[in-house]
């Protein structure tokens, strides 16, 4: 095995930048002075002192003192009524308090146009006695639809006013109240020529499974 030995001259590695500088200023005898760091007590002052030198130049404007500074608007009060909508519910559960039919979901009315508007609402108030009804609870739709029609006839033929439709609300079925919609349907199609309003009943009547109808009088 051969080895190849390069010799590199010392010159070559050494670099020295100042050394010109320094033979041209021992040269021309120009003397640097040392900075004057080490030992020197620096000043310090604090935050107040320092605010006061800031504001040694500052003036004064007399005629300011003079200004009155408008007075804030008067903020109005709101009162938020408390909601106590959780304590009304708490006492419809207890008993303490009836449920306003008229105002759920489930409240239906409906009263002809020739009608007075308020004949839906005395309706559903017991201001009308009901003089025969029927239960339509247990039938399938074909054959509520049947009974029904046979109901209405039978009313319209004895010349009755009143009479009361028992459907139930439906709370057991997946579907809901399918036989109530039904009925509802049926009053506005099928049976429309013998209706003249319709409402729910009043609590002790059945409330929202049952309905009371007006029948048009030959």
């Amino acid at each position: 095995m051969s080895y190849i030995i390069i010799k590199m001259e010392t010159a070559a590695l050494t670099y020295t930048p100042f050394q010109s500088l320094k033979e041209f200023l021992e040269k021309n005898r120009v003397r640097l002075k040392p900075k004057e760091t080490a030992g020197k007590k620096v000043e310090t002052k604090s935050d107040e002192e320092i605010f006061q030198d800031a504001m040694s130049d500052v003036r004064e404007i007399k005629e300011y003192r003079k200004l009155q500074a408008k007075k804030p608007p008067k903020i109005k009060r709101i009162r938020i009524p408390q909601d106590d909508s959780l304590d009304l519910l708490k006492q419809i559960i207890d008993g303490r308090r009836k449920i306003t039919l008229s105002d759920t979901a489930e409240y239906i009315e409906w009263v002809h146009p020739r009608i007075r508007k308020d004949v839906a609402r005395r309706l559903h108030g017991g201001n009308f006695s009901v003089q025969d009804y029927i239960d339509l609870h247990g039938m399938n739709l074909p054959e509520a639809e049947a009974a029904l029609k046979f109901f209405l006839t039978e009313a319209a033929r004895k010349g009755l006013f009143c009479v009361k439709v028992i459907h139930g609300r439906g709370l057991r079925s997946p579907r809901g109240p399918v036989l109530k919609k039904a009925m509802v349907r049926w009053l506005h199609t099928s049976f429309s020529r013998w209706i003249s309003a319709y409402s729910t009943a009043k609590d002790c009547d059945g409330g929202l499974g049952a309905t009371y109808i007006i029948l048009k009088s030959r």
